[in-house]
């Protein structure tokens, strides 16, 4: 395989995945609106600069690259954003993939590995959560998601579509090589957040209740680098290589860390306190989510290797104390 086309290419997970790519040989050509990527982050491939429901751009990409496969990144990726705009995620979401599809038909490409989420799963009633657990997502933004796991496996029955598809659990860290960072607007996730704060350029973080039934009293997940989850996507890459590739497999480490655990991370890493406000449970917070990672670890030969909370945290580090003297 010599070139790909990834959405969303821009972005956090997709420009950690195009770096993966060209390490394996393999040009990367971005395909992102930059409506929430970063044109900087963009530095192993050429960057087709549309958006997924532009049906001219997609055919006009597959035209002049004539990629192999596809790697689908682009999405709209907020939970509560969703439930306050849901028409504007399946719009984005659905429609965008939809389109994505379709355009690979006319172009004759088959092979797809797709970017979910442990999110289709919702609230799961036993852990560690498996493949074959049923997919209740409790938001749009899940649901969206879902939909597209579902229209994916119908065109492969239908049109012989390869894919892989990959339920991440909670992304984090960076590049052990210093040349990507997260910068996400509004910035929700934990640990980025708690770098801030240790930082100063977040004055504290709110920790979302402490009353959970865990160890601690707060919320346990499962946490995995994103050059891990890069590593994974060219592995389910060359999966769909095989003659009737069809996976749907989690991404995660298999290990649950709770909230308090991840500061106590942080604090000690950076030798920084990292200022901290309680505040109510949000919503819809499971306490506890991580995944069994078998399936990934026995189809695709996937084992982390930078996903320990410490490296998490040291990789990330230096991207938001620069951030810090910037300020």
């Amino acid at each position: 395989m010599k070139r790909v086309l990834v959405t969303g290419g821009a972005g956090y997970i997709g420009s950690h995945a195009c770096k993966a790519l060209l390490r394996a040989g393999i040009e990367p050509v971005c395909f992102d609106s930059l409506d929430r990527g970063h044109r900087e982050a963009v530095k192993w491939g050429p960057l087709v600069t549309a958006d997924l429901r532009d049906g001219a751009a997609l055919d006009q990409a597959f035209a002049t690259y004539r990629p192999e496969a596809v790697l689908h990144f682009a999405a709209l990726t907020y939970v509560g954003e969703s439930v306050g705009d849901p028409i504007r995620y399946y719009d984005n979401n659905v429609g965008g993939s939809l389109g994505l599809i379709a355009a690979m038909r006319r172009a004759g490409v088959d092979r797809l590995v797709f970017s979910s989420t442990c999110a289709v799963y919702g609230t799961p009633d036993r852990l560690p959560i498996t493949e074959d657990m049923a997919l209740n997502p409790i938001s749009p933004y899940g649901h969206s998601k879902r939909m597209v796991e579902q229209a994916i496996v119908d065109a492969a029955q239908a049109h012989g579509l390869r894919y892989a598809i990959l339920r991440y659990f909670n992304a984090c860290g960076l590049d052990p090589d210093g040349e990507l960072g997260e910068d996400h607007d509004p910035e929700t996730h934990l640990v980025p957040r708690a770098l801030m704060a240790a930082a100063g350029t977040l004055a504290h973080l709110e920790l979302f209740g402490d009353d959970y039934p865990t160890p601690d009293g707060t919320c346990i997940r499962d946490y995995i680098h994103v050059s891990d989850l890069a590593d994974a996507h060219v592995a389910a890459l060359r999966y769909t290589g095989g003659a009737s590739a069809a996976l749907c497999a989690n991404l995660g480490t298999g290990r649950g860390h709770s909230v308090r655990e991840v500061l106590d991370t942080v604090a000690r890493v950076t030798g920084r306190k990292v200022p901290v406000t309680l505040a109510p449970r949000r919503a819809g917070d499971p306490a506890a989510l991580y995944a069994d990672p078998s399936l990934a670890r026995r189809e695709l030969g996937f084992a982390p290797r930078h996903s320990d909370l410490d490296s998490i945290v040291r990789t990330a580090w230096p991207h938001f104390r620069r951030k810090e003297t910037q300020a």
